[in-house]
């Protein structure tokens, strides 16, 4: 084979932040911080703390390779540390907070972290904590001096102190553009969470794709807020893909409940905003309740679980914005589809415009898909059948991080990952999750969607959030149970959504009972918890099950 004449330079992460510095030296990176106020700064001003980030880190005796840790909110403090870390070739390891005791201190362990970068709000966490932890050699507590509470963590640093006493002046190392930048754990519903391990390489190469998705139209005139956690698979991508295109970033810290996220946006000339359906419930039902407005917002990105039709509707109608769905995974960093209307359709009525954008979408490049039946045999993308969802491409997993039990079950005889979802694919490339493959409802031989009939039953307008699980059934083996959130001051009962699904869905899917409930279990980054759910409700007799 001839190769090519051109220049072999690596791709680094520490690339991006020095590009934006050179190239976007007037756009600011806003932060609202957990101490209170709002801080600002530059593109250029974050590249020379990240530069003394990384000096520092040297001092503490970081070496390639060693995994840091971060316990933190979105701010400019936390972008900095993407890529200091990354920047000398160590890992960035972003956690969940609010995860189980079991689970926080196996990540740690099973990370091997060498040091935790914490916000003041996890102080107090992390105190209770860090005696699970085997071989934490220290703590960087992410403040100044002034607010620098007293600790019991062992080996506490204060982050500006650290930055402080290093020049701004450091040359970025060059390496293996393959090496490990950053680690973040799925969330573990059953088992110890599995960990994806992110190179410079495809943190780029998916940094570019998401660019390229036609008509998303992300450029140097947005004004782009990250609701989704820097926790949660980098923020999807985020920090590294708007400083490329020298967007503003506006960080939200830890207000992130409706009357916040309007000020933030209104003050800042937000014009994007990415994050989870739940986030956007709370944003919605304030604005309903204040009568306030949205100046600026042209687009959300809805993702980590499905978003409702009447969600999407909502934020149209009420308030012009462009709703969009996203679908991907931890494992493909993360972004996979997007669902954009195509310039062909675009003058198609509202209605049939929300049946393109309430799919998934098409793929992005550098994401292939195919769905197979139980044999593992390719399906048809006819927009009709439906089986489980394999994928492969430069930004996803090969391989979890040092766990070969997950590896053995996650591939197929050709490397695809399996996703776990059920879904269809039509001609045009378009792809519908019909539901996870542990959710969906399988009733005397034909499968139910969990995520159609959710989706369904919070269009009614006193219906604040649903969930639907299977429940057993002597004759259909399994059965759809409703459980459903009202609305405030609602009085809505099992026949009135009944009746409402009835010229919805089909009469075989309406579910056999609905049980109504005060709240529905959530992570940490607003995915609603069927594993918990299920658990909840495992003992629950169906009326028809208990008359027979």
């Amino acid at each position: 084979m001839m190769r090519g004449l051109m220049m072999d330079r690596p791709l680094m992460i520490s690339h991006i932040i020095e590009y934006a510095a050179a190239n976007f030296p007037d756009q600011e990176v806003v932060s609202r911080m957990p101490e209170g106020g709002i801080h600002r700064y530059t593109y250029p001003e974050a590249a020379a703390r990240s530069r003394q980030l990384a000096n520092a880190l040297r001092k503490l005796g970081v070496e390639p390779g060693d995994r840091v840790a971060t316990v933190a909110w979105n701010t400019y403090r936390h972008f900095e540390i993407y890529y200091a870390t990354s920047g000398i070739g160590a890992v960035c390891h972003t956690i969940n907070p609010r995860l189980p005791v079991d689970q926080f201190s196996y990540i740690v362990n099973h990370a091997q972290d060498k040091y935790v970068f914490v916000d003041l709000t996890f102080v107090p966490l992390l105190e209770k904590l860090q005696g699970l932890f085997e071989g934490v050699r220290g703590y960087v507590i992410m403040t100044d001096r002034e607010h620098m509470p007293e600790t019991s963590l062992p080996d506490a640093y204060c982050y500006e102190d650290l930055l402080a006493e290093q020049p701004s002046a450091f040359e970025w190392p060059e390496f293996d553009e393959q090496a490990a930048s950053s680690l973040c754990y799925t969330s573990g519903t059953t088992g110890n969470p599995k960990g994806v391990m992110y190179s410079h390489r495809s943190t780029l190469l998916h940094a570019f794709s998401v660019l390229a998705i036609p008509g998303l139209g992300l450029n140097e005139t947005c004004s782009l807020l990250p609701v989704v956690p820097m926790f949660h698979v980098n923020a999807w991508g985020v920090p590294y893909f708007a400083p490329m295109i020298g967007a503003k970033l506006v960080f939200p810290g830890p207000n992130l409940d409706g009357a916040s996220l309007t000020e933030l946006m209104n003050a800042e000339g937000v014009t994007e905003a990415w994050g989870v359906p739940t986030v956007w419930m709370g944003l919605l039902g304030h604005l309903r309740g204040s009568g306030e407005r949205l100046d600026s917002l042209q687009r959300v990105l809805i993702g980590g679980s499905a978003a409702p039709r009447a969600m999407m509707a909502e934020f149209k109608s009420q308030h012009g914005v462009e709703a969009l769905q996203g679908w991907g995974m931890t494992e493909m960093s993360p972004v996979g589809t997007v669902s954009l209307v195509r310039p062909k359709d675009q003058n198609l009525p509202e209605e049939k415009q929300l049946d393109i954008k309430v799919t998934q979408g098409r793929a992005m490049f550098g994401v292939e898909m195919k769905i197979v039946d139980g044999d593992g045999k390719r399906l048809p993308h006819d927009g009709k059948a439906f089986g489980e969802l394999l994928v492969r491409g430069p930004a996803i997993i090969s391989g979890y991080y040092e766990n070969a039990e997950a590896n053995a079950k996650s591939f197929d005889d050709e490397g695809w990952f399996r996703t776990g979802d059920v879904a269809k694919i039509d001609s045009e490339g378009y792809m519908e999750i019909v539901d996870r493959t542990k959710d969906v409802i399988k009733s005397g031989g034909e499968w139910i969607s969990s995520i159609d009939l959710e989706n369904e039953a919070v269009g009614h307008p006193e219906i604040a959030e649903a969930a639907v699980i299977a429940a057993y059934h002597p004759k259909w083996d399994e059965r759809p149970l409703l459980v459903v959130v009202r609305e405030a001051g609602s009085e809505l009962d099992k026949a009135g959504v009944i009746e409402f699904l009835k010229t919805r869905v089909a009469k075989w899917w309406l579910p056999d009972d609905v049980v109504f409930v005060d709240e529905l279990p959530h992570s940490a980054t607003g995915k609603l918890q069927k594993a918990k759910l299920r658990e909840e409700f495992k003992d629950y007799v169906l009326p028809e099950a208990k008359a027979s």
